[in-house]
């Protein structure tokens, strides 16, 4: 991957003298002498990766003791080698494109160039010892001049010299791996033969019988929206009576050492979010885990210079760092992700959103989860809440909405062994795992949910953990409906790529987490779908009375969507009215009543995502942030 590897010699490395032991004592010593460390801080290092931290420069650097430039100084001194920084060198990108840049990631150097004489400059973050140079030296057939540079330095400059193959990468591996489970082709050529017989089949009966083609299409609507809805409801039920959420005390967080942590990558997305990059640095500074073993990296697309400014002015801690998404199609959160997890160190890895308000053990919950769950465990999920929930009558049917999902309809779905779609943050994933999943899909513009069908498909579990994520609740209703209409958009994508191989999925995941798929990923879309029509049918059967509507549709038809019209709506108003009780959040109960409002707003946007499905299926509607009046977050 990225680039292509030349075939090994034996050429004349350059060897250093001292046993390795030696050569790390002289490096502390040289550390503390220089100023730049205190004995005690170098001690703390050295225990830390005897622990399993990671280098002694990545533990001073990310504890903030010392800056990189300072430390780079003192690295090529202790290594009798000159210091440069990437951008004012010379670099040779077609020379450097013969290798693997993922190796040269893993491995901390870089070939730059190839001089005159044949000598090969090597950029290193790591010392070049004996051993060392020998292996780089038969990867790249010449004698060797090391010079030193920092870690990010080289990863920035991988970042630019492999960046459309990154780019290509992060948009299309999936697809290349297994095009059948990528959004990227929208319909099957079998799916587009059975639309194409179906729209045949529906235009001419449209014309020869169009009030049995109404009858039908209604009643067999009916039949799902009842189906979908009765569904969530038990399923719902069953969460309220099991508390599956992984408890974890305060007691059990305190009591897990530091220096046992695992390391822990943070990937934030960020695209025109200047104005509130600072409350993410604020917000995500707040977490309560060792800087030395975690890793911030926020992720900006090419042409936002506007966003890595402020992240600049706002003054991010030294492990918090800013990875530029190479310029490519489709543009979307989980491409930059993509690209994100190609960086990452993390044995474990979490996603949040700009404006995410994270509870400060957040992490460390999810380090003690995992390790209950056993390898099988691939995701754990903490709840979201808003932190401007009260602010107007959108906001909280949002929060209505979130606190049935989170405390009732996710732990319905765990205890029932049934599939969970992700929501789009505060998934904490096994980094490796993620990646033998394929990473996100590109194309899937709500890439959460599909990555949890996939999960389930490979026998992978998701689990739900208590803490809460404080996110900022939609204020605007043009901002809801595009959000919305991206979300259900998503779900009829996931819908239409597990339907290609339908008894496949049904083979692997089993009839009970398949009937659930259907109601749940495919019955979505066709809920909202029907939200509109049923609603205008009864109103009009009301209004006309039926004596006028009897004549077309039968009064099983009509039986049907009064059902839905009542008993629907009296379901989703008693599921958001449990919500809010294990919240406390009493006082938005009586807000449940305006489901049947806010089911509106779904059922249009469910219009607009069946539109944009058909017109341009992979465009990521934004959803703007920082529009609240709220000051508390």
């Amino acid at each position: 991957m990225w680039g292509m590897s030349a075939p090994p010699t034996t050429p004349n490395p350059v060897i250093r003298p001292g046993s390795p032991v030696d050569r790390r004592a002289a490096y502390r010593s040289l550390l503390v002498d220089s100023g730049l460390a205190t004995p005690e801080q170098v001690e703390l290092a050295r225990v830390a990766k005897s622990h399993g931290a990671g280098h002694l420069d990545e533990f001073l650097v990310g504890q903030g003791m010392v800056d990189d430039a300072r430390l780079l100084r003192v690295t090529a001194r202790a290594w009798n080698l000159d210091a440069v920084r990437l951008d004012a060198e010379h670099v040779d990108e077609e020379f450097v494109r013969q290798w693997s840049g993922q190796e040269f990631l893993a491995e901390s150097w870089m070939p730059l160039r190839r001089e005159a004489d044949g000598t090969v400059v090597v950029a290193t973050a790591r010392e070049p010892h004996p051993e060392l140079a020998a292996a780089i030296a038969r990867r790249v057939l010449g004698r060797l001049r090391f010079v030193a540079v920092t870690s990010w330095d080289l990863r920035n400059t991988a970042l630019r010299i492999y960046r459309t193959q990154i780019a290509d990468e992060a948009a299309n591996e999936l697809w290349k791996q297994n095009p059948r489970l990528s959004a990227r082709t929208v319909f099957s050529r079998g799916q587009l033969v059975a639309l194409a017989l179906l729209v045949a089949c529906a235009i001419t009966a449209a014309i020869v019988a169009p009030i049995p083609l109404a009858v039908t299409l209604v009643t067999a609507a009916g039949v799902v929206f009842l189906a979908a809805t009765a569904f969530k409801f038990f399923v719902s039920l069953r969460g309220a009576r099991f508390d599956v959420v992984q408890r974890i005390t305060d007691a059990q967080v305190a009591a897990l050492p530091d220096i046992e942590l695992p390391r822990y990558t943070v990937l934030v997305p960020v695209f025109r979010e200047a104005n509130i990059v600072a409350q993410l640095v604020e917000n995500l500074g707040a977490l309560d885990y060792p800087a030395d073993k975690l890793e911030v990296l926020i992720l900006t697309e090419e042409e936002d210079e506007e966003t890595r400014d402020a992240i600049v002015a706002a003054n991010p801690p030294p492990n918090f760092r800013v990875l530029t998404v190479p310029r490519g199609a489709p543009q979307t959160k989980p491409r930059a992700c993509n690209v994100g997890l190609f960086f990452a160190t993390g044995d474990y890895l979490v996603i949040y959103d700009a404006e995410d308000r994270p509870d400060p053990d957040q992490l460390k919950k999810a380090v003690i989860a995992f390790r209950r769950g056993g390898e099988r465990t691939v995701c754990v999920q903490a709840a979201l809440n808003y932190f401007n929930a009260e602010e107007n009558v959108l906001t909280r049917m949002f929060t209505l909405e979130y606190s049935y999902w989170f405390d009732y309809m996710l732990p319905g779905l765990d205890v029932s062994r049934l599939p969970i779609p992700l929501g789009g943050t505060s998934n904490h994933f096994r980094t490796q795992a993620l990646i033998e999943l394929g990473g996100w899909d590109p194309y899937n513009v709500t890439e959460d949910a599909d990555l949890g069908i996939r999960a389930a498909a490979l026998g992978y579990r998701v689990g739900v953990i208590n803490s809460t994520t404080m996110e900022e609740a939609n204020t605007s209703i043009p901002n809801f409906v595009r959000q919305r209409s991206r979300w259900i958009k998503g779900y009829m994508q996931t819908s239409l790529v597990h339907a290609r191989t339908p008894l496949s999925l049904l083979r692997r995941i089993g009839p009970k987490a398949f009937l659930g798929f259907v109601l749940l990923i495919a019955g979505t879309p066709l809920v909202f779908l029907g939200v509109l029509p049923f609603y205008a049918l009864t109103l009009v059967t009301l209004v006309a009375g039926p004596d006028l509507v009897s004549p077309l549709f039968p009064l099983v038809t009509l039986w049907i969507c009064l059902l839905n019209v009542l008993i629907g709506n009296s379901v989703t108003v008693y599921l958001s009215m449990m919500g809010p009780f294990k919240r406390g959040a009493f006082r938005l109960v009586a807000w449940s009543l305006l489901n049947p409002v806010y089911w509106l707003l779904h059922s249009i946007a469910a219009y607009k995502a069946l539109w944009q499905l058909l017109t341009k299926p992979h465009y990521w509607e934004k959803t703007a942030h920082g529009l609240t009046a709220h000051t508390d977050h």
